[in-house]
């Protein structure tokens, strides 16, 4: 059938169906069901028929995907065939006493996939099951087995067609099961299931589930307390009183008033227009779309296309969550896709008000995105510093070691034998001499590697740590060093090698061009980050501009994310200071 005369064509027969059944109860002539015994129950039979008719073709009308608007339908039609229990034909009343109950079945089935129309859990799925089974097969058991006419509440009803055996200890015990025992068990479960839902639910979830929720609540209660203290029989169709009546024509009427609120929800995005139509800073773009959602725990991707992913404002990665709790939607401007909103899976039943959402912060969006990806490239700038630095501290690492193991020890190997040949030679003075004169320049020039070796990378700094390495620098200082560490363990590699560099770099410039009489060397770690300050007494005039040590060091301390500054008044003396994050 065309999906366009499907509202139209449900919408008639629903009015057929509720008018054949006001005729049934209005011309019933077993007056003593209680439904039929008050003029008013014909009001309730098509209020409680209508309403889930109408709310359940705006729900299918809303999303057509959902089976949830389907189970409303089904129910109020469900609710009209119940009225076959009080017509006059035999076979049309006892059709109607085997589908009476069918109706509670159908709407227990759709308070427990509220909103989707799908049962969600084991338990669920486990509890609609039995209840179908208890409404049909059991109810159909107690038709065949129970003569409704021995009964004081129906002796004037016709007969019942579907009488195989008058058994009215059988169909007893079989009403006992089916109301007392199954269809109690299965009302707490499901009251059980509805309390769990909500306390698991998030802050957007409860306000879409609440309306429904509350409202089948307490028709559950109205269910459970008419079985426990007003037991009535399956012959009057397990049709409750005005309670009962009131309490299931709310049902429909709070989803109404929920979809009344989303429509009011998504009025309110005009104002989010209005707000990102003035200078926002992305912050405020968030916050604006969490309050136009009502989603508190919003989150925004940014789309980088060229590297084909996602960021989150400061241009660090953002990963999609996995599905669940929260959902993903994505944000096109221009036709061009900008970024992604991983917000509270609730609000996916409400597609229109993300779409307006999405609609009016897209610009603002827009705009957002090139920060983020400005962000994002500086990030990823700072990342290759970080690995080129790595890469030279790794190959410094690697000459110290090669000229340890390798050139040191060839030519240590050579000092020892020319002083074995210089001892051989104590007879030949002149031989000797020579020898010793050999043996001194290599000595010197083993010295020079030595130090060649440290300045490339010092072993102590990888073998014993900070502390110890620039114990070794201050001692080998020309300049007086008063040296203060304040350090709970070691610091992560690539920060020791730039603090120990700092250091080294800062008593080298002080001695070659400071005149200083003294040097302080303060080095801590606070609020995960290690701060690095040198200070002299000397003439100052320090210019990082001038030389390409000192750019050497900030561009170190840059690449670990850090500060550096030197300040250094013309005879005031220089200090240079560092702080790098080490969290």
């Amino acid at each position: 059938m065309n999906q366009r005369l499907v509202i139209p064509a449900v919408a008639v027969a629903a009015l057929v169906a509720g008018e054949l059944a006001v005729v049934l109860t209005s011309t019933s002539q077993h007056a003593e069901l209680r439904v039929v015994a008050h003029p008013e129950a014909s009001v309730f039979v098509l209020l409680i028929g209508w309403s889930f008719v109408g709310s359940g073709l705006m729900a299918w009308h809303r999303r057509r995907t959902s089976r949830f608007g389907v189970l409303m339908m089904a129910v109020g039609f469900a609710w009209f065939a119940a009225a076959l229990t009080a017509s006059n034909r035999p076979v049309l009343f006892s059709l109607g006493l085997v589908i009476a109950p069918l109706w509670i079945g159908i709407f227990l089935h759709a308070l427990l996939s509220f909103p989707m129309g799908r049962l969600e859990s084991r338990a669920a799925s486990l509890i609609v099951a039995v209840y179908y089974f208890d409404v049909t097969v059991l109810q159909l058991a107690w038709v065949i087995f129970a003569d409704v006419q021995r009964s004081q509440d129906c002796a004037s009803c016709p007969q019942n067609v579907f009488l195989l055996s008058d058994q009215p200890a059988v169909a007893s015990a079989i009403l006992i099961v089916e109301q007392a025992i199954v269809g109690v068990l299965c009302l707490v479960g499901a009251l059980v299931l509805l309390v769990q839902r909500w306390r698991n639910a998030t802050v957007p979830l409860r306000r879409a589930l609440a309306p429904v929720l509350v409202s089948g609540g307490v028709c559950l209660l109205v269910l459970l307390f008419t079985i426990l203290l007003e037991p009535f029989s399956y012959a009057t169709g397990r049709l409750v009183g005005w309670l009962g009546g009131l309490a299931f024509t709310a049902v429909p009427l709070a989803f109404l008033a929920g979809l009344l609120r989303q429509r009011l929800a998504r009025s309110a995005v005009g104002d989010l227009v209005v707000e990102l139509s003035e200078t926002a800073t992305p912050p405020d773009l968030r916050e604006a779309l969490s309050r136009a959602l009502r989603d508190p725990l919003l989150q925004i991707g940014y789309w980088l296309p060229d590297s084909n992913r996602y960021v989150d404002l400061d241009g660090r990665a953002f990963d999609l969550p996995p599905a669940g709790a929260l959902a993903s939607t994505v944000v096109e401007h221009g036709g061009q896709r900008i970024a992604v909103l991983v917000h509270d899976a609730s609000l996916l039943d409400d597609p229109d008000l993300i779409r307006a959402a999405c609609a009016a912060g897209g610009l603002a969006l827009a705009n957002a995105r090139l920060q983020a990806e400005l962000r994002a490239r500086v990030n990823e700038l700072r990342q290759s510093q970080a690995r080129i630095v790595e890469v030279g501290d790794a190959e410094r690492r690697r000459l110290e070691r090669n000229l340890h193991d390798g050139a040191q020890q060839r030519l240590l190997s050579v000092a020892l034998r020319l002083r074995l040949v210089e001892a051989r030679l104590a007879s030949h003075p002149d031989e000797a001499e020579l020898v010793a004169a050999s043996r001194s320049e290599l000595e010197r020039s083993l010295q020079e590697l030595r130090e060649v070796a440290q300045g490339i990378h010092p072993a102590v700094l990888s073998d014993h740590g900070l502390a110890v390495a620039l114990e070794a620098v201050v001692a080998r200082s020309l300049v007086p060093v008063r040296l203060s560490m304040d350090l709970d363990g070691r610091l992560p590699e690539p920060i020791e090698a730039a603090v120990y560099y700092l250091v080294c770099e800062a008593l080298t410039n002080t001695a070659k061009h400071a005149k200083a009489s003294k040097v302080t060397v303060q080095i801590s770690c606070s609020d995960g980050r290690a701060l690095v300050e040198v200070a002299d007494d000397g003439r100052g005039g320090a210019d990082m501009a001038a030389g390409s040590g000192l750019r050497g060091l900030a561009d170190r301390v840059a690449a670990l994310d850090g500060r550096f500054v030197v300040s250094s008044d013309a005879g005031g003396g220089s200090a240079i200071r560092a702080e790098i994050p080490c969290g």
